[in-house]
């Protein structure tokens, strides 16, 4: 297994695992408050129904749904830059950025902290500009 492979392997590993924790997270808070949204986990707990999720679980939902517009642009960019053999430092570095910076904006997104949750979604994008520029340029 070439360098490359083996550094996107584990910055798709982290990732995945960053996004289970994520899930694990709304579990712990619908679990904790004994709050939920779904009828039948309701009835599974015997509890009233809730008509909205618990603050920390909406966050979380909207962190996940930011992960689901970004992640697969990452995997999908990140896996044709091994596959055409681009510049592998700079390809490591740029997959290493976007996995600290989806990390950061995560828990940012979570606590709740601005401007640094805006500063770690503008690092990452910035990262995958950088693997589809070079994506490009294996093409040409």
């Amino acid at each position: 297994m070439n360098d490359l492979l083996r550094v996107y392997a584990l910055c798709v590993l982290v990732l995945c695992l960053k996004m289970f924790a994520v899930s694990c997270y709304q579990g712990y808070f619908r679990i904790r408050g004994l709050a939920f949204t779904n009828a039948e986990d309701a009835a599974f707990f015997k509890r009233a129904r809730h008509s909205i999720e618990l603050p920390p679980v909406g966050r979380a939902s909207r962190a996940w749904a930011n992960d689901l517009e970004n992640i697969p642009v990452f995997f999908v960019l990140g896996g044709l830059c091994v596959a055409l053999e681009a510049p592998a430092v700079a390809s490591a570095w740029l997959f290493g950025g976007f996995t600290l910076a989806r990390l950061a904006h995560t828990v940012t997104y979570l606590a709740g902290w601005q401007p640094w949750r805006t500063l770690a979604y503008g690092v990452g994008v910035i990262c995958l500009l950088g693997l589809g520029a070079m994506t490009c340029c294996r093409l040409v």
